[in-house]
Protein backbone atom coordinates (compact mmCIF):
# COMPACT_ATOMS: atom_id res chain seq x y z
CA UNK A 1 0.00 0.00 0.00
CA UNK A 2 2.92 2.49 -0.40
CA UNK A 3 1.75 4.32 -3.56
CA UNK A 4 3.30 7.39 -3.96
CA UNK A 5 1.37 10.83 -2.99
CA UNK A 6 0.89 13.42 -5.56
CA UNK A 7 -0.39 16.88 -5.47
CA UNK A 8 -3.61 17.14 -7.78
CA UNK A 9 -4.08 20.19 -9.90
CA UNK A 10 -6.38 22.69 -9.02
CA UNK A 11 -8.13 23.12 -12.53
CA UNK A 12 -10.41 25.92 -11.80
CA UNK A 13 -8.04 27.96 -10.10
CA UNK A 14 -9.69 28.28 -6.87
CA UNK A 15 -6.55 27.63 -4.80
CA UNK A 16 -8.92 25.38 -2.68
CA UNK A 17 -6.39 23.38 -1.08
CA UNK A 18 -9.27 21.38 1.14
CA UNK A 19 -10.90 20.05 -1.71
CA UNK A 20 -7.72 19.01 -3.53
CA UNK A 21 -6.24 17.03 -0.69
CA UNK A 22 -10.05 15.43 0.05
CA UNK A 23 -9.97 14.34 -3.89
CA UNK A 24 -6.17 13.19 -3.66
CA UNK A 25 -6.68 10.83 -0.60
CA UNK A 26 -9.81 9.32 -1.85
CA UNK A 27 -8.32 8.85 -5.28
CA UNK A 28 -5.24 7.11 -3.89
CA UNK A 29 -7.73 5.14 -1.33
CA UNK A 30 -10.29 4.09 -4.55
CA UNK A 31 -6.90 3.27 -6.51
CA UNK A 32 -5.63 0.68 -3.93
CA UNK A 33 -9.06 -1.28 -3.18
CA UNK A 34 -9.42 -1.39 -6.84
CA UNK A 35 -6.38 -2.50 -7.09
CA UNK A 36 -6.06 -5.33 -4.77
CA UNK A 37 -3.37 -4.04 -2.88
CA UNK A 38 -5.68 -3.67 -0.16
CA UNK A 39 -7.03 -7.38 1.57
CA UNK A 40 -10.66 -8.03 2.85
CA UNK A 41 -8.69 -8.41 5.98
CA UNK A 42 -7.27 -5.41 6.47
CA UNK A 43 -9.06 -2.38 8.47
CA UNK A 44 -8.96 1.21 7.00
CA UNK A 45 -8.17 2.63 10.47
CA UNK A 46 -8.28 6.54 9.47
CA UNK A 47 -5.35 7.72 11.86
CA UNK A 48 -3.22 4.64 10.45
CA UNK A 49 -4.40 6.43 6.65
CA UNK A 50 -4.69 9.73 8.11
CA UNK A 51 -0.87 9.05 9.48
CA UNK A 52 0.43 7.63 6.07
CA UNK A 53 -0.55 10.56 4.02
CA UNK A 54 0.01 12.87 5.74
CA UNK A 55 -3.12 14.79 6.53
CA UNK A 56 -5.85 14.61 8.98
CA UNK A 57 -8.76 12.51 9.68
CA UNK A 58 -11.12 14.65 7.73
CA UNK A 59 -10.27 13.73 4.12
CA UNK A 60 -10.08 10.46 5.04
CA UNK A 61 -13.33 9.75 6.90
CA UNK A 62 -14.83 11.72 3.46
CA UNK A 63 -13.05 9.09 1.34
CA UNK A 64 -14.04 6.29 3.05
CA UNK A 65 -17.83 7.80 3.33
CA UNK A 66 -17.66 8.00 -0.72
CA UNK A 67 -16.07 4.29 -0.95
CA UNK A 68 -18.68 2.92 1.08
CA UNK A 69 -21.25 5.01 -0.76
CA UNK A 70 -19.68 3.42 -3.66
CA UNK A 71 -19.92 -0.06 -2.24
CA UNK A 72 -16.23 -0.65 -2.23
CA UNK A 73 -15.95 -0.63 1.35
CA UNK A 74 -17.86 -1.64 3.96
CA UNK A 75 -18.55 -0.96 7.95
CA UNK A 76 -17.92 -4.27 10.41
CA UNK A 77 -18.15 -4.11 14.30
CA UNK A 78 -14.54 -2.23 14.10
CA UNK A 79 -14.83 -0.18 10.93
CA UNK A 80 -14.22 -0.20 7.08
CA UNK A 81 -13.01 -3.20 5.18
CA UNK A 82 -12.86 -4.03 1.51
CA UNK A 83 -16.23 -5.18 0.10
CA UNK A 84 -16.20 -8.95 -0.90
CA UNK A 85 -19.22 -9.22 -3.49
CA UNK A 86 -20.88 -12.13 -2.58
CA UNK A 87 -22.06 -14.45 -5.65
CA UNK A 88 -25.23 -12.90 -6.55
CA UNK A 89 -24.02 -9.94 -6.73
CA UNK A 90 -20.74 -11.15 -8.79
CA UNK A 91 -23.08 -13.13 -10.91
CA UNK A 92 -25.42 -9.58 -11.49
CA UNK A 93 -22.36 -7.52 -12.48
CA UNK A 94 -20.50 -10.23 -14.83
CA UNK A 95 -23.72 -10.80 -16.63
CA UNK A 96 -24.09 -7.02 -17.22
CA UNK A 97 -20.75 -6.66 -18.11
CA UNK A 98 -21.35 -9.47 -20.96
CA UNK A 99 -24.22 -7.45 -22.22
CA UNK A 100 -22.29 -4.35 -22.25
CA UNK A 101 -19.28 -5.95 -24.79
CA UNK A 102 -21.51 -7.19 -26.79
CA UNK A 103 -23.69 -4.17 -27.27
CA UNK A 104 -20.25 -2.37 -28.86
CA UNK A 105 -21.12 -5.25 -31.80
CA UNK A 106 -24.43 -4.95 -31.90
CA UNK A 107 -25.16 -1.88 -32.40
CA UNK A 108 -22.83 -1.65 -35.48
CA UNK A 109 -24.86 -4.97 -37.00
CA UNK A 110 -28.11 -3.51 -36.33
CA UNK A 111 -26.84 -0.34 -38.16
CA UNK A 112 -24.38 -0.92 -40.71
CA UNK A 113 -23.46 3.05 -40.91
CA UNK A 114 -21.26 2.56 -37.77
CA UNK A 115 -18.12 1.24 -38.35
CA UNK A 116 -15.43 0.62 -35.92
CA UNK A 117 -12.28 3.07 -35.16
CA UNK A 118 -9.72 1.63 -37.69
CA UNK A 119 -6.84 3.30 -36.11
CA UNK A 120 -7.99 1.92 -32.65
CA UNK A 121 -8.46 -1.35 -33.78
CA UNK A 122 -4.86 -1.43 -35.29
CA UNK A 123 -3.18 -0.36 -32.37
CA UNK A 124 -4.67 -3.08 -30.34
CA UNK A 125 -3.88 -6.01 -32.86
CA UNK A 126 0.04 -4.79 -32.78
CA UNK A 127 -0.14 -4.88 -29.08
CA UNK A 128 -1.87 -7.83 -28.52
CA UNK A 129 0.47 -9.32 -31.66
CA UNK A 130 3.37 -8.28 -29.47
CA UNK A 131 1.89 -10.12 -26.63
CA UNK A 132 1.61 -13.15 -28.35
CA UNK A 133 4.94 -13.46 -29.80
CA UNK A 134 6.15 -12.98 -25.94
CA UNK A 135 3.35 -13.88 -23.54
CA UNK A 136 4.25 -12.33 -19.99
CA UNK A 137 4.13 -14.23 -16.71
CA UNK A 138 0.78 -15.42 -15.08
CA UNK A 139 0.06 -12.38 -12.53
CA UNK A 140 -3.28 -10.67 -11.50
CA UNK A 141 -1.95 -7.45 -12.89
CA UNK A 142 -2.51 -8.95 -16.26
CA UNK A 143 -6.33 -7.85 -15.49
CA UNK A 144 -5.10 -3.90 -16.01
CA UNK A 145 -4.55 -5.17 -19.40
CA UNK A 146 -7.67 -7.04 -20.22
CA UNK A 147 -10.06 -4.01 -19.29
CA UNK A 148 -7.62 -1.91 -21.99
CA UNK A 149 -8.58 -4.05 -24.60
CA UNK A 150 -12.32 -4.33 -23.83
CA UNK A 151 -12.07 -0.58 -23.12
CA UNK A 152 -10.92 0.17 -26.35
CA UNK A 153 -12.87 -2.56 -28.29
CA UNK A 154 -16.09 -0.38 -27.10
CA UNK A 155 -14.32 3.16 -27.68
CA UNK A 156 -13.74 1.85 -31.18
CA UNK A 157 -17.98 1.30 -31.54
CA UNK A 158 -18.29 4.87 -30.73
CA UNK A 159 -20.88 5.15 -28.29
CA UNK A 160 -18.60 7.05 -25.22
CA UNK A 161 -21.15 6.37 -22.40
CA UNK A 162 -21.23 2.73 -22.94
CA UNK A 163 -17.36 2.76 -23.02
CA UNK A 164 -17.69 4.07 -19.78
CA UNK A 165 -20.39 2.11 -18.77
CA UNK A 166 -18.06 -0.98 -19.69
CA UNK A 167 -15.25 0.58 -17.62
CA UNK A 168 -17.15 1.19 -14.23
CA UNK A 169 -18.23 -2.14 -14.54
CA UNK A 170 -14.72 -3.83 -14.87
CA UNK A 171 -13.42 -1.94 -12.05
CA UNK A 172 -15.66 -3.25 -10.07
CA UNK A 173 -15.42 -6.76 -10.11
CA UNK A 174 -11.52 -6.12 -11.01
CA UNK A 175 -10.53 -7.13 -7.24
CA UNK A 176 -12.15 -10.64 -7.91
CA UNK A 177 -11.49 -11.10 -11.98
CA UNK A 178 -7.74 -10.25 -11.26
CA UNK A 179 -6.85 -14.04 -9.77
CA UNK A 180 -8.83 -15.60 -13.33
CA UNK A 181 -5.04 -15.02 -14.44
CA UNK A 182 -3.05 -17.03 -12.57
CA UNK A 183 -1.96 -19.74 -15.29
CA UNK A 184 -0.51 -19.91 -18.27
CA UNK A 185 -2.98 -21.04 -20.27
CA UNK A 186 -5.32 -18.11 -19.11
CA UNK A 187 -2.82 -15.83 -19.81
CA UNK A 188 -2.42 -17.39 -23.59
CA UNK A 189 -5.67 -18.36 -24.28
CA UNK A 190 -6.53 -14.61 -23.42
CA UNK A 191 -4.58 -12.84 -25.67
CA UNK A 192 -5.23 -15.23 -28.89
CA UNK A 193 -9.13 -14.27 -28.28
CA UNK A 194 -8.43 -11.10 -28.03
CA UNK A 195 -6.58 -11.28 -31.71
CA UNK A 196 -9.28 -12.97 -33.17
CA UNK A 197 -11.80 -10.33 -32.30
CA UNK A 198 -10.25 -7.81 -33.37
CA UNK A 199 -9.07 -9.48 -36.63
CA UNK A 200 -12.87 -10.37 -37.11
CA UNK A 201 -13.77 -6.77 -36.91
CA UNK A 202 -10.64 -5.48 -38.87
CA UNK A 203 -12.77 -7.47 -41.85
CA UNK A 204 -15.84 -6.18 -41.01
CA UNK A 205 -16.74 -9.97 -40.49
CA UNK A 206 -18.98 -8.63 -37.71
CA UNK A 207 -20.95 -11.31 -36.96
CA UNK A 208 -18.03 -13.46 -36.41
CA UNK A 209 -16.53 -10.89 -34.37
CA UNK A 210 -20.00 -11.02 -32.09
CA UNK A 211 -19.71 -14.78 -31.92
CA UNK A 212 -16.04 -14.51 -30.84
CA UNK A 213 -16.22 -11.57 -28.14
CA UNK A 214 -19.47 -13.43 -26.80
CA UNK A 215 -17.46 -16.69 -26.40
CA UNK A 216 -14.56 -14.99 -24.83
CA UNK A 217 -16.98 -12.98 -22.42
CA UNK A 218 -19.37 -16.13 -22.28
CA UNK A 219 -21.14 -17.63 -24.23
CA UNK A 220 -24.00 -18.33 -21.39
CA UNK A 221 -24.87 -18.05 -17.53
CA UNK A 222 -23.65 -21.20 -16.62
CA UNK A 223 -19.63 -19.86 -18.01
CA UNK A 224 -20.22 -16.53 -16.12
CA UNK A 225 -21.01 -18.15 -13.09
CA UNK A 226 -18.55 -20.76 -13.00
CA UNK A 227 -15.97 -17.56 -14.07
CA UNK A 228 -17.21 -15.72 -10.92
CA UNK A 229 -17.25 -18.89 -9.07
CA UNK A 230 -13.43 -19.84 -9.61
CA UNK A 231 -12.21 -16.46 -9.65
CA UNK A 232 -14.33 -15.83 -6.15
CA UNK A 233 -12.22 -19.02 -4.90
CA UNK A 234 -9.09 -17.91 -6.40
CA UNK A 235 -9.54 -14.89 -4.42
CA UNK A 236 -9.69 -16.55 -0.77
CA UNK A 237 -6.65 -19.03 -1.77
CA UNK A 238 -4.53 -15.70 -2.32
CA UNK A 239 -5.93 -12.36 -0.70
CA UNK A 240 -3.70 -12.70 2.35
CA UNK A 241 -0.44 -12.78 0.13
CA UNK A 242 -0.74 -9.55 -1.31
Amino acid sequence: MDTPLYTRPDPAGTGNTAVSRRDRVHALMREEVLSGRVTPYTRLGEVRLAERFGVSRTPVREALARLHSDGLVERRDNGFYVTVPDLAELRDLYELRVTLELRGIARAVEDRTIRHDPRILNDELERWEKLRADPPAPDPSFVLLDEEFHAALSRASGNAALTASLVSVNQRIRRVRMYDFLTEDRITSTITEHVRIVEHLRADELDSAYRALHEHVGASMAVVLERARRALTRMALHTDRL
